[in-house]
């Protein structure tokens, strides 16, 4: 299990409007694609604070090649 909610804030916005807050969280997993390890993720946050046009749900996909020191 993994959780890498990324907060941000618009200090132009009008009071109020300025911070997006996501909660939650998804799944990691590290495999091996013939000798090459891969760590892959998958996440959805809900956004418990934004602004009034800003999404109500993100998700997030990450995948990544390792390159262990060996």
């Amino acid at each position: 299990m993994t959780s890498s909610p990324i907060v941000t804030a618009d200090w132009m916005a009008a009071p109020g409007q300025q911070w997006t807050v996501p909660v939650g969280g998804g799944f990691s997993w590290v495999f091996k694609v013939g000798d090459q390890p891969i760590d892959a993720s998958v996440q959805g946050f809900y956004n418990v604070v934004r602004p009034d046009n800003g999404p109500t749900w993100s998700l997030r996909v990450q995948v990544s090649l390792l390159f262990p020191d060996r």
